[in-house]
């Protein structure tokens, strides 16, 4: 399966850069996703997302299956159409949120049966379903297989437990996606922290075989070291040839220390929550702008980036707006995030493709500290 050409530019030790074509644009990487959990990207239009340099966004199959339903979203012409993005777009599975946001989850070895967060109602996801909803209802470019993920700590029978059944839906998901020539199928590598199980759960996806490979079961509390020491061997088991998924991830160190292993996407919530409490993302490390040391600062958050939130906006205006709680100061603050992320992703493209990743990751280190 090669729905999408993946054409790797360049490498610098692990790290890769290159460019994964779709029909509905390129995806350069090494990229970050913007999470659109319900059809939009919080407090951002299209418009201000494509301005930040992002060549793809996230959305959220649970989510959008129980509001508005995916059903009424194909009426209305596929999610692209409905939120207005006309570049590629990822949809997770839909089975993290039902195993961490429903009220009730059932799994079984057909499907897992859950009861809906927002008003008890009762739904089955199965992964014949998953793909239904995700590549038929709501026109995905990528598709995510369905999976189960354990919570950490976990214990290894337990692990290795739900890293088969991922495995069996996997082959499930692949029966049922078919041959698409416009939208492509990932699998999902489980097996908690355990490197026998990552061995064997990549084992059986090359068996299947996918258009993409994604690393699942991680960020789920593990800690950043814990995540790391995975990911010294977690993405060589995955084909080279082929795209590499770190799912749920996440601070900008996670995702330097993540490409310097060998990830080639990322996808996570943060800048936008971020910039929702107040925190700006910075080459410096995180800020909070509720501090009153910001209160006369004129100078903006990083004049380098061509966003008008990073650029042209004091620190003390944001500052007055996150203390105002005015919904603008959660508007630039998550549309500086996302830019500040999609600059770092940038720069480590460029930094790979001039053999220099390892100087950038030296100086991204040193320049990081916590106000």
């Amino acid at each position: 399966m090669t729905a999408f050409p993946f054409e790797i530019a360049a490498t610098d030790g692990a790290a890769r850069t290159g460019v994964l074509k779709t029909s509905r644009g390129d995806i350069r990487t090494p990229a970050f996703m913007p999470v659109g959990t319900a059809a939009t990207v919080k407090a951002l239009t299209v418009d201000q997302v494509a301005q930040t340099g992002a060549d793809i966004i996230l959305g959220n199959t649970y989510h959008l299956m129980l509001r508005p339903t995916a059903e009424r979203v194909a009426r209305l012409g596929g999610l692209h159409r409905f939120m207005r993005w006309d570049q590629p777009i990822l949809t997770d599975s839909g089975g993290f949120q039902v195993m961490s946001l429903s009220k009730i989850a059932k799994v079984t070895e057909e499907a897992v049966a859950f009861q809906s967060h927002i008003d008890g109602s009762k739904h089955v996801l199965s992964p014949e379903r998953s793909i239904e909803i995700q590549a038929d209802l709501l026109g995905s470019d990528i598709v995510m297989q369905l999976d189960e993920c354990v919570a950490w700590p976990a214990e290894e029978a337990r692990a290795a437990e739900a890293m088969r059944l991922s495995a069996r839906w996997g082959a499930r998901s692949k029966a049922a996606f078919g041959s698409r020539e416009s939208q492509a199928l990932f699998g999902i590598q489980q097996g908690s922290t355990f490197e026998h199980l990552r061995r064997e759960s990549a084992e059986r996806l090359i068996e299947t075989g996918y258009d993409g490979y994604a690393i699942g079961g991680l960020a789920v509390g593990e800690g950043h070291a814990a995540m790391c020491e995975v990911l010294d061997y977690a993405p060589a088991m995955l084909p080279a040839d082929r795209p590499r998924y770190l799912m749920g991830v996440g601070k900008p160190v996670d995702l330097v220390e993540a490409v310097a292993r060998g990830v080639d996407m990322f996808d996570c919530v943060l800048p936008t929550r971020s910039g929702r409490h107040g925190q700006a993302w910075t080459r410096e490390g995180p800020i909070n702008l509720k501090n009153a040391r910001f209160a006369e600062d004129d100078t903006p958050l990083d004049a380098s980036i061509p966003v008008p939130a990073s650029s042209l906006y004091s620190k003390a205006y944001l500052h007055h707006l996150v203390k105002a709680e005015e919904i603008l100061g959660q508007v630039l603050l998550s549309w500086h995030n996302i830019a500040y992320f999609q600059s770092l992703m940038a720069e480590m493209r460029a930094a790979i493709a001039e053999g220099r990743f390892e100087a950038f990751r030296r100086e991204f280190h040193a320049a990081q500290r916590i106000g």
